[in-house]
């Protein structure tokens, strides 16, 4: 049995699809960040450039490049028909809205500011709620509504 996020909008009630999820999004959250710090590099080169063109009025980017690029890549990725970013897609998890809608772009940034705020204030907590909240939800997930589920077929450990 697999779920497949981009196929249907049916939340999955078996609790085969939310096993082991809560260590494949740690796994997932690695490999995004090595992904969004390759693109980030590349990034620092584009606004040089711009910042050179521009006579320095694109360096004004620098503060604020991480946000952007991070929020791009976490926001067109989850936004996309797979519901899930690269890291997330390598270990076989999608994110699913629990009303059986789609994530969107706003709703996947949301997720993400929500993820950096709370992450900021209850580092040990955010991964700790994720053992006793049901479905293997954490904090952020429980305010937009969301939750990881497996898509790898027969839910594999």
């Amino acid at each position: 049995m697999s779920y497949e996020p981009q196929m249907t909008t049916a939340v999955p009630s078996d609790w085969r699809a939310y096993s082991g999820v809560l260590s494949r999004r740690v796994f997932a959250f690695m490999i995004d960040y090595v992904l969004v710090g390759l693109l980030m590099l590349v990034a620092i080169v584009a606004v040089f450039f711009l910042g050179i063109i521009t006579l320095g009025l694109g360096w004004l980017l620098y503060p604020i490049l991480f946000f952007l690029v991070a929020g791009l890549y976490f926001g067109l990725s989850m936004a996309s028909p797979a519901q899930a970013t690269p890291g997330m897609r390598a270990m076989g998890i999608a994110l699913i809205r629990l009303d059986g809608g789609r994530i969107d772009f706003v709703t996947a940034i949301a997720h993400l500011a929500l993820f950096w705020i709370l992450n900021s204030v209850l580092t040990p907590l955010i991964l700790l709620a994720g053992l006793f909240i049901e479905r293997s939800r954490l904090i952020h997930d429980l305010l937009l509504g969301t939750a990881a589920v497996r898509v790898s077929p027969g839910f594999i450990r």
